[in-house]
């Protein structure tokens, strides 16, 4: 079957759904409270079946307001339709609520996380906040653009929009740029030449240091940590306690607390600890090594 044929056959498919859904009878308050106990206290099946039959051109309703993001209206329905069971499972007909009521709740956050999985191969921000600008960012711009001249509307938008949505302008920014393009694969020609094609990769630069920097920093490490640790070697019993838990620790315990530990004064404790750490200076000087402490 070839792409076109696909189409066709997608398409005639979703047609046929959405008929199917359009003429679903309507339910009364009764009936749907009575098919929502049924479901809840027996899970049976039909009363299940006919709640969300009913309710399916409300699904396909919302799923049409998310039209313009370009994905498929069909994944979209069925997403929805996932929240639509999942509104059935939490929905407690005792509140007197309309399912319908519920419901959208769950059929419009379904389709919302379905478009942040799928719009874009860039995850983007999972927070209310970020969910919130990611879904209202046109229409506010649009609004506030109304009307107004190009350089007023360049100099406020990002502004009044990261006040009315409650994140930063540098929020707005960032989701401005990713709406207002496609996602661009790095291994994508950018120019082209008689010795070939370079890739947008190609051009980027890495903030992180070569290789052979990388190497030499970790050999470094590894010397300078085995000649302290034979300087340590020139310290007693109470300097090297002293040291490592005032200097190689990752808290660093105070003067007073070790003076308390050794039953010595925090004057006697600083006084051991210059000691030490001048007997390393010199151990480590001896060994070549820099003085770090």
């Amino acid at each position: 079957m070839n792409v076109g044929v696909a189409m066709q056959t997608e398409t005639s498919s979703r047609r046929s759904f959405v008929r199917a859904a359009m003429s679903a009878p309507y339910l009364d308050r009764e009936e749907e409270h009575l098919l929502a106990v049924t479901w809840r206290e027996g899970r049976n099946e039909e009363a299940l079946h006919r709640l969300t039959q009913a309710h399916m051109r409300l699904v396909i309703a919302i799923a049409g307001r998310f039209r313009h993001f370009g994905l498929s209206m069909s994944d979209m329905i069925q997403e929805g339709h996932v929240g639509l069971l999942e509104a059935a499972a939490r929905f407690e007909p005792e509140r007197e609520v309309r399912f319908s009521t519920y419901a959208t709740w769950w059929i419009r956050a379904s389709i919302q996380d379905y478009i942040l999985r799928n719009w874009s191969i860039v995850r983007g921000g999972t927070s209310s906040t970020q969910k919130s600008l990611f879904f209202n960012l046109r229409r506010l711009r649009a609004r506030l653009a109304s009307g107004a001249e190009p350089d007023s509307v360049d100099r406020n938008v990002h502004r009044q929009i990261a006040l009315a949505v409650g994140v930063s302008e540098e929020d707005v920014a960032l989701m401005d740029s990713r709406l207002s393009a496609p996602d661009t694969s790095l291994n994508g020609p950018l120019l082209e030449s008689s010795e070939g094609s370079a890739e947008r990769q190609d051009f980027l630069v890495a903030d992180d240091p070569l290789p052979d920097e990388m190497v030499g920093e970790s050999l470094d490490r590894e010397k300078r940590s085995k000649q302290l640790q034979e300087a340590l070697q020139v310290l007693n019993a109470r300097e090297l306690q002293i040291v490592r838990e005032r200097r190689l620790s990752e808290d660093g315990a105070t003067l007073e607390s070790l003076g308390t530990t050794l039953g010595i004064s925090k004057e006697r404790v600083r006084q051991i600890e210059s000691r030490a750490l001048e007997k390393l200076r010199s151990a480590l000087v001896e060994k070549g090594a820099s003085p770090v402490m």
